[in-house]
């Protein structure tokens, strides 16, 4: 992972308050709505603590859920995780692992056991001590069966037994060593939820971090506020924040010419240039383990056939699709790993744009054409944008492509529970290939030899039998063309100037508001 980690705040400090903008006067007006008991109009926005050291953030999607151990959307992560809840370890913006709930940790030296001291004196929000049978409540529920846990088989599949020895000590005895436990117990899927409300995290997530939920509107807002009991609460500078949901690229445009939003992440980058300029904001373009892809249902004929996946996968112009949908922010890529993980391939070449070439395979998979699939379009920018453009491509070769546009929570009901042909997603969550071991998983991919492939790589102790199994895993996916990769994006953030602590960065997304301040 590349980049330089995101300032830590320091303790509050007396410094005059910010000018009452605009901004402030709607974020105040809208806090007297986000009280306890009292219903807030539809056009008024939830609001944290005094509107004046809080930041609004703007998301293309709207969680469908606040637990990130049960919840699959990425962006469940960004509103809760550092925020609200907490794991034993954190990632910082440069991919480093650093102590957040952990004080310190030991590994046995066949890295199978690992022995975690937690921090003395940390609380949940309602007051309760954080203690070793927690994590272990926390950590058995997601390797529960029936679990949801999108890190279950990474991660917790992989955890023979937790031992807690005693209140503050936690000892996670693996079946194989994983070189990369530490990051993954740092991931938003990993984090610890209070035993005793655990049932009610999806709408009222009780946690350790410096915020809680003070205030939630369908269809627009989030509100955080400071939480009663947070961890190193003296170290957070800000009162709380709002995450906006607007996903609509002209409504996005509109909120950031009035000024009323602080940080829009992942904006429309084809309108990025109007604002490189402004006054009021600063442009950041950072790296990500995103993978953007055209996924295929391997389910629904005729794309169960690797010869039709093959002439999809040649029909794409990815540097056509960059330009024109990303305005040139993205890394093509040719199978499920992203530049920014150790022992990636380049394999986008294995598939060049070559329409020729893919009316060929059609023809030896005996497909006639024209060929009428599918294309589900979920509410974000890179789909929205990027849809015409594929169907364009694909119809060059036969393939028509029927757009369909999908609200968040449909796409979430539909293609992503299997009910698809072809959809545009991008793959937010670092190392996350195993997903291609589950052939239940949405897209249906089945390859015994991908799962051989994966048990050996996991059990593998060598460091160059590890690299050279990566490398497999890697190739195989790219040969059997899984589905069709076209880009890893680098997230641009419109941040206003004088907010600090954004991430440029993201090897995974979280919004770290606790490390955030006004200049």
């Amino acid at each position: 992972m590349t980049a330089t980690p995101s300032a830590l705040a320091a303790p509050l400090a007396a410094a005059p308050l910010p000018a009452l903008t605009r901004r402030a006067c709607l974020a105040r007006a809208a806090m007297l709505c986000a009280l306890p008991g009292m219903a807030a109009p539809a056009q008024a926005q939830a609001q944290p603590g005094n509107g004046q050291r809080a930041a609004i953030l703007n998301l293309s999607l709207e969680p469908d859920s606040l637990d990130p151990t049960m919840a699959a959307a990425a962006a469940v992560g960004e509103v809760t995780h550092y925020n609200i809840l907490e794991g034993l370890t954190k990632i910082e913006e440069n991919g480093n692992v650093t102590p957040l709930l952990a004080a310190s940790w030991e590994t046995d030296p066949g890295g199978q056991s690992y022995r975690f001291r937690l921090r003395e004196g940390v609380r949940f929000h309602d007051g309760s001590a954080l203690d070793a049978d927690a994590v272990r409540f926390s950590f058995v529920r997601a390797a529960a069966p029936g679990s949801t846990n999108k890190a279950r088989r990474a991660l917790f599949d992989n955890i023979a037994t937790v031992e807690t020895p005693d209140a503050h000590t936690v000892v996670l005895n693996l079946h194989r060593p994983d070189a990369h436990l530490l990051f993954r117990l740092g991931e938003s899927t990993a984090v610890v939820l209070h035993p005793n409300s655990a049932g009610q995290a999806a709408r009222a997530p009780v946690g350790t971090g410096p915020y809680q939920v003070s205030g939630q509107q369908r269809g627009h807002s989030i509100a955080l506020a400071r939480a009663p009991h947070a961890r190193a609460a003296q170290q957070v500078r800000l009162d709380g924040a709002v995450f906006r949901f607007i996903h609509d690229p002209a409504a996005r445009q509109a909120a950031l010419d009035a000024g009323e939003v602080d940080l829009f992440f992942q904006f429309a980058t084809r309108g990025l240039r109007h604002f490189q300029d402004n006054a009021r904001y600063q442009v950041l373009i950072g790296s990500s383990s995103g993978k953007g892809m055209l996924a295929l249902n391997h389910r629904r004929a005729p794309l169960g056939d690797v010869r039709v996946r093959r002439a999809i996968t040649h029909a794409i112009d990815r540097a056509g699709f960059i330009r024109q949908a990303l305005d040139g922010h993205g890394v093509a890529i040719g199978s499920h790993f992203a530049p920014t993980d150790p022992g990636y391939l380049h394999l986008d070449s294995l598939y060049p744009y070559d329409p020729q070439r893919a009316r060929a395979l059609l023809r030896e998979a005996g497909v006639a054409t024209p060929l009428r699939l599918e294309l589900a379009l979920p509410p974000v920018p890179y789909a929205q944008a990027g849809g015409p453009i594929v169907a364009q491509d694909l119809a060059r070769v036969g393939i028509t492509a029927q757009l369909r546009p999908l609200p968040w929570h449909e796409w979430l009901a539909g293609p992503f529970r299997g009910d698809f042909d072809m959809t545009i997603i991008n793959h937010v969550e670092p190392l996350d290939y195993l997903i291609y071991t589950d052939p239940d998983y949405y897209f249906g991919y089945d390859s015994a030899e991908f799962r051989l492939l994966a048990t050996q790589h996991a059990q593998a102790s060598h460091p160059r039998e590890q690299q050279q199994l990566f490398a497999r895993l890697q190739r195989h996916l790219a040969h059997d063309a899984a589905n069709a990769w076209i880009f890893t994006p680098n997230l641009v953030t419109v941040v206003r100037k004088g907010l600090r602590g954004a991430w440029m960065n993201y090897p995974i997304f979280a919004h770290d508001i606790g490390a955030m301040w006004w200049e």
